[in-house]
């Protein structure tokens, strides 16, 4: 079933009259709010993330990891068997398809695949048992967390689980699972999108969007559920830790007014300058500091994959930029950056959106949108998959 945001904002998103809109169903509205976003989000072929002075070549061979995949090629195998075979024909694409790109963090899209609000119980397991297999142990609760603030949402929204609720999110496979061609999975819902390419022994995971609107549930079905609190406290800890005229060198803008997360859903292509303090200038402290606030975000997929990312943005520390936008105060809301040539992190207090009639038109720290990206040309396994073709041509 396809969801949708509130009237008004669709209306706005399509550039319509309000009489046109009054005569669409809302599920016509949806279609042409998404057919918008991917029009003009796909406007270009993929190229990737890259600065102006283009795309960094050689950063990612193809090579082994000594790290077995064969637990989410078995997950996925048996997700694909508990799908009947409509479902099946809506979950599987080609791997080289758009609908990897085809993501969105916004509530309002219309999704391909099946959603886990349609899964039965059986089905269900065995989605969730794709995520456990590809995911760390903090990865996972983080994933179910967010699915479950979303339900919280729903509730001080007015109840509105038609738009936000914990199954609300959708899972699409490309490619056939294999111990030696490259195939993937991605997980697509409200301020939840996980990316997830294999080939081989290698794994991408990237982009992924991890955010929520309340931040942490404090009454209803889910309270107590909070997340980001790691990210959000040992960004700003590391800034706190910089000396003077490094932090001078981070700070692009002491005032935060609005939203400052570049890379969302759309943005495969943008180009970004390295901006903020230069890692080179750090001291081994601050640099374990650095590599511990990433390690978060890295973290997230299954530790041995972690490990081999993480010793992949060792080795380009040294150029590597941390960019902060914000106040440095306990209570302070902000944005930081974390951009190197093998990994782009972004941290953002954003506005209210659903929660607005709660909480003035400001960034909040109960509204968080977070991206990790892999630059010059690699997420989605994009580079990987080029080099495989060429060295066996379809």
């Amino acid at each position: 079933m396809i969801r949708f945001l509130r009237s008004i904002v669709i209306i706005v998103t399509l550039s319509i009259s309000l009489a046109e809109a009054q005569e669409m169903s809302l599920e016509e509205r949806a279609k042409r709010a998404t057919a918008r976003w991917e029009a003009r989000g796909l406007a270009h072929d993929y190229k990737g993330i890259h600065t102006k002075d283009g795309l960094i070549p050689g950063l990612y061979p193809i090579r082994a990891t000594g790290v077995s995949t064969a637990m989410p090629r078995e997950a996925a195998k048996d997700f694909l068997a508990a799908l009947d075979a409509d479902q099946r024909k809506k979950t599987m694409f080609p791997v080289e398809d758009d609908e990897w790109r085809k993501w969105m963090n916004r509530h309002l899209f219309f999704r391909q695949g099946v959603s886990l609000e349609e899964m039965d119980e059986e089905q269900r397991e065995a989605a969730f048992e794709l995520i456990r297999s590809s995911l760390s142990a903090r990865g996972l609760e983080l994933a179910l967390d967010i699915m479950n603030l979303n339900w919280t949402l729903g509730e001080m929204t007015g109840n509105k689980f038609e738009e936000f609720n914990e199954w609300l999110y959708w899972i699409t496979v490309m490619g056939e699972p294999s111990s030696d061609e490259p195939w993937g999975w991605q997980l697509d819902g409200h301020h939840l999108i996980i990316n997830y390419f294999v080939m081989g022994d290698q794994v991408v995971m990237t982009p992924v969007f991890v955010g929520s609107e309340p931040v942490t549930a404090r009454t209803g079905k889910y309270a107590g559920t909070t997340i980001l609190q790691d990210e959000q406290n040992q960004g700003l800890a590391l800034l706190r830790a910089l000396n003077e005229s490094q932090r001078e060198a981070a700070l692009l803008n002491a005032e935060k007014d609005g939203v400052n997360n570049l890379t969302e859903a759309f943005t495969d292509n943008v180009v970004l300058d390295y901006a903020g303090v230069a890692v080179s200038s750090f001291t081994d402290e601050q640099k374990s500091r650095l590599l511990n606030l990433i390690a978060l975000y890295v973290g997230n997929m299954d530790d041995g994959h972690a490990k081999v990312k993480m010793d992949e943005v060792q080795n380009h520390l040294d150029d590597t930029y941390f960019a902060w936008i914000g106040g440095s105060d306990d209570d302070s809301v902000y944005y930081y950056r974390i951009h190197s040539p093998v990994i782009l992190i972004e941290f953002d207090h954003q506005n209210p959106a659903n929660l607005d009639h709660l909480y003035p038109p400001v960034p909040t720290r109960e509204h968080i949108h977070s991206v990790v990206r892999t630059p010059n040309g690699n997420d989605y396994g994009k580079d990987l998959l080029r080099q495989h073709h060429e060295q066996h041509p379809h």
